[in-house]
């Protein structure tokens, strides 16, 4: 496979997914989930957790669920592994309402505190496309989005160890006000929780 051009990572268009964009995402989820685990993450745990969270089906039910809005980035470029499938370069999850985990409610609210919560659950690009600004663009129009659907503030978990991660989101304007725990098969890692109030 060829790799991504400096012009063409320059060459951005987010939009909204399709309803039939569950085989693309999973794709695109299966190969940039695994970048933002931690070096002793498991293998094993890896596959089971994109089998039973990133799977197919599992974004069939995303696309169709109204609480969530995924975004994605189309590839601009002629070359595609499989044309004419559509390939992604990069996706965005956002989750409106209230957050379920008590560490994240405890620092971030609920809408019983008179705040609209939207959770930025997934933002990932392609390896290829690092560097070139499609995080970036995704990014805002995640931003945009929360915001038209009423959302006074957005929150977002990461790994404690994902360094590039953190720069990237306080570059983004988010600030780390807390922690919460995340299940990888059988590892509990540890995530920071970032909030952006808009």
């Amino acid at each position: 496979m060829e790799s991504v051009t400096a012009h063409d990572q320059r060459t951005h268009r987010i939009e909204a997914a399709l309803p039939t964009d569950a085989r693309a995402l999973h794709d695109v989820a299966a190969a940039t989930f695994p970048l933002a685990c931690p070096p002793s993450a498991r293998i094993g745990d890896i596959r089971r957790f994109i089998a039973e969270n990133l799977s197919v089906a599992s974004f069939e039910r995303y696309l169709a669920d109204p609480a969530r809005s995924l975004l994605v980035a189309p590839a601009t470029l002629e070359w595609a592994p499989r044309p004419p499938e559509r390939f992604l370069m990069g996706y965005t999850m956002l989750i409106h309402g209230s957050p379920s985990d008590p560490d994240v409610a405890a620092v971030v609210g609920t809408e019983a505190d008179g705040v609209r919560i939207t959770e930025l659950s997934k933002c990932y690009v392609r390896a290829e496309a690092h560097g070139g600004g499609t995080a970036a663009h995704l990014m805002r129009e995640s931003i945009a989005v929360a915001a038209a659907r009423g959302a006074t503030r957005l929150w977002l978990g990461v790994n404690e160890e994902n360094a590039r991660a953190h720069r990237f989101y306080e570059k983004s304007g988010f600030t780390r006000v807390g922690t919460k725990r995340f299940q990888v098969g059988e590892r509990l890692e540890h995530d920071y929780v970032y909030l952006l109030e808009l």
